[in-house]
């Protein structure tokens, strides 16, 4: 498959029912036969929608073998060897996988990786890991190895990984191990549901008990703070019987094992130091933050709510500092699992924390939310340790779309995200980002179209079979977005960006990636790594799509909803 081929027939998956503030995200459990071939025709061992590599009615994944005189580790500084390999924090539908390195000063080893349900005997093939070498930035310091993910997996089901490193300089190793994903959330079987008004919900409340349901009849309730844990298997859970608004604060600081289901909130809703605790289905409205774990919690699951916030979408509210207020969902520490969320009138949609209160942020899933009207970014993955996912994901009204401000050494995945009227950057890979992963994104803004403004060197990005349109650009609120430029990356340093689609409404193919200028396709092609890159126009898509020509007023759609891919059982 030629790459133009490639692109226009993932494209035409992304757009079916776009509209004209831009393009849908796919939805669905499974990709359609044209989007897997679409995967690896672009990127040779790249992942379809499931994480596999392995195409329709092809033959199951071979298993590896060591090339005869380099079997078991080898000698530094270039050869490697191998440490221990690990699954840190599996969430419900994705799986971190580490393998621990000494040697490949060179930077030259690869590893590739298989991977079967246990129950099953035929292997597919995932996304080959990749090769992280130690580094620092920011304060933050990793150590060398191997490191990736596997994609839409099923929840509650246990793996067989195998992974196969070979360095040509020396080490060649098979090493196999099992993980399991975790379980959507749901009540205890059986559990007893305890009726709860707003005159008994102190009394109820200070009774409760692992496995209890705690329904809220109808009415309105005060702000609260919750004590009780629950525990593996039982949780607590507390959800609505009928129309059910708490009328401040809602508070978990601390708890274990909580769920909070089908309320509507009108204040923060605060996970602190929080552990398997569930925010399903609920509307929370606020002047502040929505929901937010300040301090390090882990395997959050955040799903299906409506989070609104204060901020309004006007020039004077664009960027750090404009008058903007609140992060719409705010997370730190390992394993959460953000997903199937309405986000909209915030500083930032969606958040990781920064510098020195970022703590553990890897193993994290960012999955199918639709963010907007989000001052500065419509999700701020900075200081991701590694393997945060951002995975279709829809942008729109956003000053920033997607931030990774820095990535700590990688990878940090930005897959199959949706943007559109986006003022300044669709990716905001700055204060020395290092290890970006950016496949299968559609993006249409005004001003150019892949552009990071910074003097900062970002480097080691992957970019594959992105779609990236611009036009001519504007100042607002004192950020200009350029003159519509197809890339417009001055301190790219040591990145491989190809088959990628670019196009303006300037009629003009020009751009810069580091010290390398272009005037047309075929000069891009011959002077940057983007030797399969196409050009695209607004045609490409398959509904009427056009480039916003100011940013405001907003750009609203019409009735196509994402819808999530499961839904977290709350009955008993």
């Amino acid at each position: 498959m030629r790459a133009h081929e490639v692109i226009v027939v993932a494209l035409a998956v992304l757009v079916a029912c776009g509209t004209d503030e831009g393009p849908t995200p796919p939805t669905g459990a499974g990709p359609t036969t044209g989007d897997r071939a679409a995967d690896a025709g672009a990127l040779g061992a790249d992942a379809g929608a499931d994480g596999s590599t392995t195409l329709p009615n092809e033959p199951p994944a071979p298993p590896p073998a060591c090339p005869a005189g380099n079997t078991g580790p080898g000698v530094p500084p270039n050869g490697s060897v191998p440490g221990a390999l690990t699954f840190p924090f599996p969430t419900l539908r994705n799986v971190t996988v580490e393998w621990a390195l000494a040697g490949d000063a060179n930077t030259n080893g690869v590893v590739e990786v298989r991977f079967k349900k246990q129950s099953e005997t035929s292997w597919r093939k995932g996304l080959p890991l990749r090769r992280i070498p130690a580094g620092s930035v920011e304060g933050f310091t990793w150590l060398s190895r191997h490191s990736g993910s596997l994609f839409d997996l099923e929840p509650e089901t246990t793996y067989d990984v195998e992974a196969f490193l070979l360095d040509p300089d020396g080490g060649c190793e098979v090493r196999t191990g099992a993980v399991t994903t975790r379980g959507e959330p749901r009540p205890m079987a059986g559990a007893p549901v305890k009726a709860v008004t707003p005159a008994t919900l102190a009394s109820v409340f200070s009774g409760a008990q692992p496995g209890d349901i705690l329904e809220l009849a109808a009415g309105t309730y005060p702000a609260f703070s919750f004590a009780k844990d629950g525990s593996a298997g039982k949780p607590i859970v507390i959800r609505a019987a009928g129309d059910v608004t708490i009328g401040g604060e809602l508070s978990l600081i601390g708890r274990k094992f909580v769920h909070i289901v089908g309320l509507k909130i009108n204040g923060r809703v605060r996970l602190n130091q929080t552990t398997e605790v569930a925010v399903l289905k609920n509307v929370v409205t606020t002047t502040g933050d929505g929901i937010v774990a300040g301090l390090r919690s882990e395997n959050l699951v955040i799903a299906d709510n409506v989070v609104q916030g204060a901020t309004a979408w006007s020039e004077g509210a664009l960027g750090v500092s404009g008058s903007n207020v609140g992060e719409g969902i705010l997370v730190t520490g390992p394993g959460h699992v953000i997903e199937h969320n309405k986000v909209r009138g915030f500083r930032d949609g969606l958040s990781l924390l920064e510098d020195g209160e970022a703590v553990d942020q890897f193993s994290i899933d960012f999955i199918e939310n639709d963010v907007e009207l989000a001052a500065d970014d419509g999700i701020e993955a900075d200081f991701c340790f590694h393997n945060c996912r951002v995975l279709r994901n829809r942008f729109r009204n956003v000053f920033m779309a997607m931030s990774s401000q820095p990535g700590l050494g990688g990878p940090t995945y930005f897959i199959r995200n949706v943007a559109t009227n986006v003022v300044l950057s669709a990716f905001k890979l700055q204060r020395g980002s290092i290890g970006d992963v950016l496949l299968h994104n559609t993006v249409v803004k005004g001003g150019d179209a892949f552009g990071i403004y910074t003097t900062d060197p970002f480097s080691r990005q992957l970019t594959r079979n992105n779609l990236m349109l611009g036009g001519p650009g504007g100042t607002y609120n004192g950020y200009s977005n350029g003159s519509g430029k197809v890339m417009a990356l001055e301190a790219a340093s040591n990145g491989d960006y190809d088959y990628d689609g670019f196009g303006s409404t300037t009629g003009k193919f020009e751009g810069r990636v580091g010290a390398i200028t272009f005037t047309s396709l075929a000069d891009m092609k011959a002077k940057t790594t983007e030797k399969h890159g196409v050009a695209v126009a607004l045609d490409v898509f398959a509904a009427a799509v056009t480039v916003p020509a100011t940013p405001s007023p907003s750009r609203r759609r019409k009735t196509c909803d994402s819808r999530r891919l499961a839904q977290p059982s709350t009955s008993a």
